[in-house]
């Protein structure tokens, strides 16, 4: 039993013959009659009753004809519902972020929301090919990447691009190299580094600056928490990777950003959804301020 199929019903009745359904829903007499026949297959008693060349509704039919009606308000409620849903600024959102990205973002998010929807917030720090699974949890998912990776699953998940953001060596400020303004790969054949563990998306980046001086580096240290590795960095016992936008100034303190000259290094910083929640009013309004958030993070840091 299809909704179309008790609307005809209904029409029927109100309109009071095949040839006046099918001209107010533009259709054929014959597709009225056949749509009338496959509704009457699903009852043992007779739903409408022929009255010389008219058709009819019988008891039945106009019982089944109400039924229909209430159905049809109720799928007209429930619509409704759902475009409510979707138009509704204050839905509540949640976000996950890699953690630089929290520690840089999550705050200014909050702040710019007071007011507006609900903001979840939650802390994700992932292998690369683990972040487009996030959005089955999280309405906006803030993943990185390195620029010549693989596109994120097209269909699975819609990218919106919030910031390239380099990536410059980092070293205690009384490192030999700290004065310099920037270095190249070749300043660094004897360093011991600090790097992120294998599968995480910055795990590659060490490896042009091997390749540029011949030989593996000695990578003394894996962690993946930037504010951590800072700590190590700042003893001087290693150098590291660290990113220029997102790192705030206090966790900084000891340590000198050093871009590389002949080996510009960046990632890929982009928001991950769901086709179906971009469809919501109040995930879009997130997403923006997610994206002035991620541009002025970028200024202020120039």
């Amino acid at each position: 039993m299809q909704l179309y199929e008790l609307r005809i019903l209904r029409e029927l009745g109100e309109r009071g013959s095949v040839a006046a359904v099918a001209e107010a829903l533009m259709v054929t007499p014959s597709a009225v009659s056949q749509q009338l026949s496959t509704l009457q297959r699903g009852f043992k008693t007779p739903l409408t009753t022929r009255r010389g060349r008219r058709l009819e509704l019988t008891q039945a039919g106009w019982a089944l004809a109400a039924a229909g009606t209430k159905v049809a308000a109720a799928m007209a409620d429930a619509a409704s519902s759902v475009d409510d849903f979707l138009a509704d600024p204050g839905e509540p959102v949640s976000v996950s972020a890699f953690h630089s990205a929290g520690l840089a973002w999550f705050a200014p998010l909050l702040e710019a929301t007071q007011g507006m929807p609900a903001i979840n917030l939650s802390d994700e720090d992932v292998p690369r090919s683990d972040f487009a699974a996030l959005t089955l949890s999280h309405d906006i998912v803030i993943a990185h990447r390195l620029p010549h990776d693989p596109p994120w699953p097209p269909g699975r998940v819609i990218s919106t691009a919030l910031l390239s953001e380099p990536l410059d060596v980092a070293v205690a400020t009384n490192h030999p190299l700290a004065s310099r303004q920037s270095i190249s790969t070749l300043d660094l054949a004897r360093e011991r580094w600090i790097s992120v563990h294998e599968g995480f998306p910055l795990s590659q980046l060490l490896a042009p600056i091997a390749v540029r001086h011949g030989q593996p580096l000695d990578i003394a240290h894996r962690v993946n928490e930037f504010f951590v590795a800072a700590t190590i960095i700042r003893t001087g016992q290693a150098i590291g990777l660290m990113p220029r936008y997102t790192m705030n100034s206090a966790s900084l303190d000891g340590i000198a950003l050093l871009p590389l000259s002949d080996l510009p290094l960046a990632r890929q910083i982009d928001a991950l959804s769901r086709p179906e929640a971009l469809h919501r009013a109040s995930v879009r309004k997130a997403l923006t301020l997610l994206s002035s958030i991620a541009r002025d993070s970028a200024t202020n840091a120039k």
